[in-house]
């Protein structure tokens, strides 16, 4: 199956960027706790078990450090707990898609960016859907990078409406 497929990527630190852990930049931290946070939320959402034990035993069985399982972690909570205030904007968002019909790595994907733009100030906006247009390119079907794109551009530009 793809979506749990490990892929490995080389990536060469530029003269700026600070290795956090041998290997990893704070981005590919952050950007492997996002890929965490999408199969554990995936992985919820078939088998309906949200609970902080069922995650950590799922973070357990795969590869990464610390950082980016404390980060999945973070997400993972964030997004179980939100989940009906990010479904409620994410419905609005999407034009004649009801979210059952979502596929559901795509909504994973999009609940995870819509969590760090409406509840965490620390992540910039344009971070925030650069990494799940990325994560959407390697996790979803074709399609989902420009579906996903243009439902979070109308999820960021909602938020920056509300007063």
């Amino acid at each position: 199956m793809k979506f749990f497929a490990a892929q490995k990527s080389g990536s060469l630190l530029s003269e700026n960027q600070e290795s956090l852990t041998p290997g990893h930049t704070a981005k590919g931290n952050r950007r492997k706790g996002r890929e965490l946070a999408l199969q554990a939320l995936y992985q919820i959402a078939i088998t309906g078990d949200a609970s902080a034990g069922a995650v950590d035993l799922f973070l357990q069985h795969f590869e990464g450090g610390p950082q980016p399982k404390e980060f999945a972690r973070r997400l993972v909570s964030g997004v179980v707990s939100q989940t009906a205030e990010l479904d409620k904007i994410i419905a609005e968002c999407t034009e004649n898609w009801k979210l059952p019909r979502l596929a559901k790595v795509d909504l994973e994907i999009i609940r995870i960016a819509a969590y760090e733009l409406l509840f965490c100030p620390d992540i910039p906006a344009n971070v925030s859907l650069d990494e799940a247009i990325e994560i959407a390119k390697r996790f979803g079907s074709a399609e989902s990078a420009t579906f996903i794109n243009g439902v979070l551009d109308h999820v960021a530009r909602a938020k920056i409406s509300k007063p």
